[in-house]
């Protein structure tokens, strides 16, 4: 997302700011100075005086030994107080427990940013397996939950999930977009053994847009009756978080 240096002031150093951000968050945990300013076509001045100031509100750290960036610890105190206030978890919250009853395996929910499917929320089954992971961010297309989202999404939304994807899964996304849309329920097996299959339902708000997934871990995506009785418990609990987001 190369900005160069214009915008000084205002809404231009915001951009450049955010941008970096989003530049700290890909890869490594710690990035040099000098390859953050190449990936921003920024100066090296600009990259740097941003920075500190980044640094200073707590939104990136320097470490000490290396003189490299991260992010910084106020992005997950921001983030908390975003999730608490997030309608989508106070309406679907209530039903998690006994979906993940019904189902037998661990219950998320999911929200699409920039391309990338945040699960912003969870209830474990009793068998997590190797698949325990406190806070999961993925590329959207690499997920039911994300190709849920994804599909139904604005085009410059569905752009961002193109882009973060191979160019193979890009041929059969735009291919299945229109498939997607319309199905009640999509189920993927993730080539990354590390990752569960899943399968994941829309929830849709009042005007009918997708605020949201929950999905469920399932030990076969290619177990279609087993699959399916999973998408019908989910599929009744966003049907009521719907009807709550409905009425706030």
């Amino acid at each position: 997302m190369p900005n160069g240096d214009n915008g000084r002031g205002g809404l231009g150093t915001v951009r450049n700011a955010v941008t970096l951000l989003e530049l700290l968050a890909d890869g490594p945990a710690y990035h040099q100075l000098t390859d953050l300013a190449e990936r921003s076509s920024m100066s090296i001045p600009t990259v740097h005086r941003l920075l500190r100031s980044l640094v200073l509100a707590d939104l990136a750290v320097q470490d000490p030994a290396t003189s490299r960036y991260g992010l910084g610890p106020e992005l997950a105190r921001l983030s908390h107080h975003y999730l608490t206030r997030l309608p989508l978890v106070g309406a679907v919250s209530p039903y998690l427990a006994q979906v993940r009853d019904k189902v037998g395996a661990t219950v998320h929910v999911e929200i699409l940013v920039r391309g990338e499917v945040v699960y912003v929320d969870r209830v474990d089954g009793g068998t997590l397996g190797p698949y325990r992971e406190s806070n999961r961010v993925h590329a959207a297309l690499d997920t039911a939950g994300g190709r849920v989202l994804a599909a139904r999404a604005a085009e410059e939304e569905w752009e961002h999930a193109l882009r973060l994807t191979t160019p193979e899964m890009r041929g059969i996304a735009e291919k299945a977009r229109a498939e997607w849309v319309a199905a009640e329920w999509l189920a993927h097996e993730p080539e990354d053994m590390t990752m569960p299959s899943e399968v994941a339902v829309p929830v849709l708000d009042a005007t009918g847009a997708a605020v949201g997934a929950i999905s469920a871990d399932v030990p076969d995506a290619g177990d279609t009756e087993h699959v399916a009785a999973a998408a019908a418990y989910l599929g009744r609990a966003a049907k009521a978080a719907g009807r709550t987001l409905g009425h706030g």
